[in-house]
């Protein structure tokens, strides 16, 4: 069986866990965690990260930072993961749904503003399979109605956005905070992990408080305070060093890790568009001011018995290919809440949408023949 995903090892990640043990500190804020993050700072723009436990976590922190609280609204999409909605219904948010844009799976930028109340504190945008939403739409909105933006970039890493001024920008530098991923199933991993960017100043101090239990012990450690203590919420939002120690190799080779699978992404897309198009199916629109970081290559059927159909011809071929998201508007725990409109959109992309396999080491031959097999 060909898998969905297969986690990719540099063969450096062993070494430099026992070089972390070694050094005789594996708890979290160490030297390989403090390695990674002026990495990233440095390499994409980012004013401030703090690596986290997942980006579920992240999100938790950016939730408590912004002071989401009982009966504000957060605007996001329906199609996403379970995580961007939890971390602020966490907080006694209220979650108001928007659809999808039809040629892309992310959130519709020109059905914002008609979301907006009152009430409304924060817009998500979810980099769907690290294709950038519409910022300059989503953060003249924000700054027009005085709201915060949060990026969710679970799947952006080493993604960009051109603005309308012509500049290019990384992924998650451009809200006021946003949210990754290093969960096994992305482009860089450390097993499960996380990262939060803080882009706006004000949220610096802070959010290493939150990080750190609620306590200004990072503040202590660089003797920029004479003792600690208890002086805000907060939780254990930060990774140990064996898992920054994991990440730090997969960083090191970031560069070829992209280049390979922006080359997978390629195969896929050049030998499937003729069968696309002739089959009623569509392959991934990537808009003129995004780029690709190689993350997923989906096709989307014309129905879910199409999908279902196809599904079951790579895996008779021995193929492990798989749908994404439902809908979380319609998920058992959110269906009675919701009293929005229909979001068509994000329907056909919970129904149709299929991920075929995508990994460093994959070979794309089998699966292609298999898909062009199929009629």
């Amino acid at each position: 069986m060909i898998p969905f995903n297969k986690p990719y090892s540099t063969g450096k990640e062993t070494k430099y866990i026992e070089d972390a043990v070694a050094r005789g500190k594996i708890s979290g804020n160490g030297y390989y965690t403090q390695l990674c993050q002026s990495f990233l700072e440095k390499k994409y723009g980012f004013n401030k990260c703090l690596l986290t436990t997942s980006c579920t976590d992240a999100l938790e922190m950016a939730a408590i930072l912004i002071n989401v609280k009982e009966g504000d609204e957060i605007i996001m999409p329906s199609y996403t993961f379970v995580s961007t909605a939890n971390a602020f219904v966490l907080r006694g948010a209220k979650i108001i749904f928007a659809d999808s844009r039809s040629d892309h799976p992310g959130i519709d930028e020109d059905k914002l503003e008609a979301l907006i109340t009152t009430k409304t504190k924060a817009i998500i945008p979810v980099h769907y399979a690290g294709v950038a939403c519409n910022m300059d739409k989503i953060m003249s909105l924000a700054k027009d109605y005085n709201l915060f933006v949060i990026e969710d970039a679970a799947q952006a890493i080493d993604s960009f956005y051109t603005g309308k001024d012509g500049i290019e920008r990384a992924l998650g530098s451009i809200g006021h905070l946003a949210a990754f991923s290093f969960h096994e199933t992305k482009n860089i991993i450390s097993g499960e992990g996380g990262m939060l960017v803080i882009n706006d100043e004000k949220f610096a101090d802070r959010a290493e408080i939150i990080w750190e239990k609620g306590t200004n012990r990072s503040a202590f450690f660089r003797g920029e305070v004479d003792k600690y203590g208890w002086v805000d919420i907060g939780s254990s939002f930060l990774p140990s060093e064996i898992m920054a120690a994991f990440l730090w190799a997969q960083l090191e080779n970031i560069e070829d890790i992209q280049k390979v699978r922006k080359t997978i992404w390629n195969q896929y897309y050049e030998q499937l568009i003729v069968w696309a198009s002739n089959n009623n199916i569509q392959i991934p629109f990537i808009p003129d001011y995004a780029t690709n970081n190689g993350h997923m290559f989906y096709v989307i059927c014309e129905s879910l018995e199409q999908r279902q159909v196809l599904i079951n011809k790579l895996k008779k071929d021995s193929v492990h290919a798989v749908f994404h998201y439902i809908s979380l508007h319609k998920s058992p725990f959110f269906k009675a809440k919701y009293i929005g409109s229909i979001l068509k959109n994000t329907d056909i992309f919970s129904d149709c949408l299929l991920r075929l396999p995508m990994f460093y080491e994959l070979d794309t031959k089998n699966v292609i023949k298999t898909i062009l097999n199929h009629d």
